[in-house]
């Protein structure tokens, strides 16, 4: 109720027009209750992505420690994105100038980046030491699959599957990386 009331309210009267207390009038809930569910305002921007991204730790730790470690990697991130709906597509990507979402989506996702990246890092430090270009490739895939997640949301209804995308954007970063892990 909460998305869907401030998805409307968006459209209606951009995102900066609109407050908590108009997204919770509108879904018929009280302010705390929006609360419960949201911790910000921007915070509604994400729910597709984050209930997705969320997998990515469980799905990291369930790799076996015998593979590669670029290769678990890549076929995590994959996962993530193959197990995302596909119906399930961002509005707040596809509608960003109506709603007027663009600079808000780019300073509350750089929150999520950075978590994703440190997810990322951790793992490959956990499985390959202090490999000094552990950082490096998880902010490049990371950015690789955040690239690739904002064009398939704006590909339309002629899109392909996430992973696709993801797949295609991550494999030259895991490629290219090979020979140092």
């Amino acid at each position: 109720m909460l998305e869907e009331a401030a998805a409307e309210l968006f459209l209606e009267q951009t995102y900066e027009g609109t407050t908590i207390d108009d997204i919770a009038n509108r879904a018929g809930v009280s302010r705390n209750t929006f609360f419960n569910y949201f911790s910000s305002k921007s915070d509604v921007l994400w729910v597709d992505l984050d209930e997705t991204v969320s997998a990515l730790g469980g799905i990291l730790s369930s790799r076996s420690a015998n593979g590669n470690v670029l290769d678990d990697v890549e076929a995590a991130l994959t996962r993530v994105a193959s197990e995302h709906p596909s119906h399930r597509v961002p509005w707040a990507l596809t509608q960003v100038d109506l709603m007027g979402t663009r600079d808000v989506l780019l300073s509350s996702g750089m929150v999520r980046l950075l978590a994703v990246t440190e997810m990322i890092s951790s793992f490959i430090r956990g499985r390959s030491g202090a490999n000094a270009h552990g950082a490096t490739v998880a902010g490049a895939v990371t950015a690789a699959a955040a690239t690739a997640a904002a064009r398939w949301a704006g590909d339309g209804v002629g899109r392909g599957s996430l992973d696709a995308y993801v797949r295609e954007a991550i494999a030259p970063i895991v490629t290219g990386f090979a020979p140092y892990f």
